[in-house]
């Protein structure tokens, strides 16, 4: 007979619904969210492998688990995939970390916060020696430096990483300082030296290895990451090319756009000198102080162009909520142009700017170009995605891609331009300027993390390439290795328009009507292309989808 204890025990389990494929998702979330704030990944080698632990395990449960019906297979899918991109990456990143060597310093401190953090009794006297001797090893390292200087990619990533390791180190301090008056005797004064040492290696890293002095908005730094872990993001996004075959979709897609650019630009009257035409187009801009009203007309214009010919169902709330910002000088630095979601942040001069940087903002930011933008960042591009995914399984949010969000946005300029929304030359010109941008986009990014370009390199493509102003092309490099983004962001907005270009026309082929593609493709959720194609019922697994193969 079972005991008592058993007998409660099987109770409880019996009476424990099986757990549906959302809820085990929201709980994924949310245990992410409570491991990530109990341990720092990005510091801690205990914290990577905690969560390198816990990704491995819930891959393998969600393997395990039955899924009987289309969504609790795709939900499968996302779970499976997304907990083994997350490790892989934990593991990427620890294995090619080549700024570790020069912070000696790393495990003292890394050992302190992981022992705050755990709770563990500080000993003070030994914790004061352990302070004393980082000086000595910062000194070692400022030398090492000096005699074999690391590359400018390298310093600065490990001047981030010393500023990290200092604010851990008097986050530490400030624990047990005027708490525990042992440790404020022993460790006060070793402590202040060792701080010192940190924040002045931090600058020595920065300002005279890595030539970024603080506050530095203009100058342009990356950081490489290499083919092979270029090709690992290619396959952890589902993307079955090399960078060489994706660059070669690119340039075969940006030679259509040219061939179109040339055609509006005889039109207008500049043969095949698109680059004249291009010059023309700049100059047709709101005079300063009318952009706001201008964008509102083209937003307006936009969401009634695809509710009047039927393109996607756009909820009358999403239409009325949607609201303007106006873009500072200084982020105006990394971010020319406009960006949006449920609020349109447009960038115009302002008062502040020098006369150069307003011209070039006007012209930048044109009548032709921003009607070829505000679609993108509003309806039925950015808003209403956000929109209509925050109501129809939100809980998919956690494995969105950037080929997603950026390929829907556009996949619409496609659209939109074959259905004949320009309505002029100049109109066509603003649009291809974009398209012809993403083109570049692709072969700059991959490039430059193939270690084939530099970023001055990668202004010059774009000024030459798209017709950019100068400093617009070296905003948009900035923005794009500034490390805000991960590395396939930029080439994210071609090839993932391009997939759902190709998902379009699978789509079309089965029946459906352009706007149940396009109103299903929202109500799934910001998920993989390739997994949103299983959940359309166009494909039973993710693996190899040569969307692309025509641009081959």
């Amino acid at each position: 007979m079972l005991g008592f204890a058993a007998v409660a025990a099987f109770a409880t389990m019996a009476s424990q619904p099986q757990q549906t494929w959302p809820e085990r998702i929201i709980l994924y979330t949310e245990d992410i969210g409570s491991l990530s704030r109990k341990y720092d990944e990005s510091l801690s080698p205990t914290g990577v492998d905690r969560m390198e632990r816990f990704y491995r395990t819930v891959e393998k449960e969600a393997q395990a688990a039955p899924a009987e019906t289309r969504d609790d297979k795709v939900d499968k899918a996302l779970l499976t995939l997304d907990a083994a991109k997350r490790a892989k990456r934990l593991a990427i990143e620890a294995g090619q970390n080549e700024a570790t060597p020069h912070l000696p310093f790393r495990a003292t401190i890394v050992a302190f916060d992981d022992a705050r953090r755990d709770i563990e009794p500080v000993r003070p006297k030994e914790a004061a020696k352990a302070l004393a001797q980082i000086p000595e090893m910062v000194a070692d390292a400022r030398r090492g430096a000096l005699n074999s200087p690391p590359s400018r990619a390298v310093a600065l990533r490990a001047s981030r990483m010393t500023a990290q390791l200092g604010r851990a180190l008097e986050r530490w301090f400030k624990f047990y300082d005027g708490y525990d008056p042992q440790f404020s005797w022993w460790c006060r004064a070793p402590y202040a030296e060792a701080k010192e040492a940190v924040d002045g290696y931090e600058k020595f890293l920065r300002e005279e290895v890595g030539g970024v002095r603080l506050g530095d908005q203009t100058t342009i730094v990356g950081d490489p990451i290499g083919r092979d872990a270029l090709l690992a993001e290619l396959q952890l996004e589902l993307i079955p090319y090399t960078p060489e075959e994706l660059v070669e979709i690119a340039w075969r897609e940006y030679e259509w756009c040219l061939k179109e650019m040339k055609r509006a630009s005889s039109e207008m009257g500049y043969g095949d000198d698109w680059h004249r035409a291009l010059e023309a187009v700049k100059g047709m801009h709101e005079e300063p102080g009318g952009q706001p009203q201008f964008i509102k007309g083209l937003a307006d214009e936009a969401a009634t162009y695809v509710r009047d010919h039927g393109l996607v169902t756009v909820p009358e709330l999403a239409a009325e909520t949607w609201r303007m910002e106006m873009m500072s000088a200084e982020r105006q630095l990394a971010s020319p142009f406009f960006l949006g979601g449920e609020a349109i942040i447009v960038s115009f001069p302002t008062e502040s700017m020098p006369e150069g940087a307003k011209q070039m903002s006007m012209r930048g930011n044109n009548r032709h170009f921003a009607r070829a933008v505000a679609h993108h960042e509003l309806i039925p591009g950015h808003h209403l995605q956000q929109f209509m995914t925050q109501r129809y399984r939100p809980y998919r949010q956690v494995f969105s891609t950037p080929f997603w969000i950026e390929g829907w946005a556009l996949y619409w300029e496609f659209v939109l331009y074959d259905m004949g929304f320009a309505r002029s030359p100049e109109d066509r010109i603003g649009m291809l300027f974009w398209r012809m941008h993403r083109c570049v986009r692709v072969e700059f990014s991959l490039g430059f993390h193939l270690g084939k370009l530099t970023p001055d390199q990668c202004v010059e493509m774009l000024v030459d390439r798209v017709g950019h102003e100068p400093a617009n092309a070296e905003a948009e490099v900035r923005r794009s290795f500034g490390g805000d983004y991960p590395p396939l962001y930029q080439a994210a907005y071609l090839l993932g328009g391009l997939q759902m270009k190709a998902l379009a026309a699978e789509a079309l082929a089965k029946g459906m009507t352009l706007r149940q593609f396009h109103d299903e493709v929202l109500r799934q959720g910001p998920i993989p292309i390739p997994i949103l194609r299983m959940a359309l019922g166009l494909g039973d697994s993710p693996a190899g989808w040569k969307f692309a193969q025509a641009q081959l």
